[in-house]
């Protein structure tokens, strides 16, 4: 099995294209007056880490990834968070994109935007990371978007139990996006 990894500045074709394309869409992001809302507060610390993705809204930017993704966030002395994404495509090499977000809301931590476009170490297509569901001990997350264009289900586990996939569910469902729309990603460890 041969291993590829796309860093930053390493990003060529079809990632670079869809990773821009990601920062264009989730660039127009923004209408707030959707009625999505973020959870009360968000411990950064805890949050940090890694995390599964066990569902996500089909998006362009990640048709390449087949199996087992993952983000692992860590804090910076600068007050933003590294983001390193990575999946494994159909032949079985790793795609990575690092990214780094910055808290928007500091009230809650809960508003975030994100971008993976880097440019002579200023970062372009800031696209909204909406942490709208958590649990308590922060096993899983669901994170959307205003228009609900993009979402996901995080967490600490490649799976999830099935009472909190219910939990997921009615949480999505009160933040109006369709369950449905989700698709269950493969996690093959």
């Amino acid at each position: 099995m041969s291993t590829l990894i796309k860093g930053s500045l390493e990003l060529t074709g079809n990632l670079s294209l869809l990773i821009l394309l990601f920062g264009l869409a989730m660039a127009a992001e923004g209408d707030e007056g959707t009625g999505v809302k973020t959870v009360r507060h968000v411990d950064l610390r805890q949050y940090t880490g890694v995390w599964y993705e066990y569902a996500r809204i089909p998006n362009s930017f990640q048709d390449d990834c087949e199996r087992n993704t993952t983000a692992t966030y860590r804090l910076r002395e600068d007050g933003r968070i590294e983001v390193i994404n990575r999946c494994v495509d159909a032949e079985d090499d790793t795609i990575e994109a690092k990214g780094v977000a910055r808290i928007v809301d500091m009230n809650t931590n809960a508003k975030l935007e994100v971008s993976f476009v880097s440019f002579l170490g200023f970062n372009f297509f800031w696209g909204d990371y909406w942490i709208i569901g958590l649990a308590d001990d922060y096993r899983f997350a669901v994170v959307g978007v205003p228009s609900r264009k993009y979402g996901w289900i995080l967490s600490r586990k490649p799976a999830l139990s099935g009472e909190d996939f219910e939990t997921v569910k009615k949480i999505l469902t009160g933040q109006g996006y369709n369950p449905s729309d989700f698709l269950i990603s493969k996690n093959i460890y």
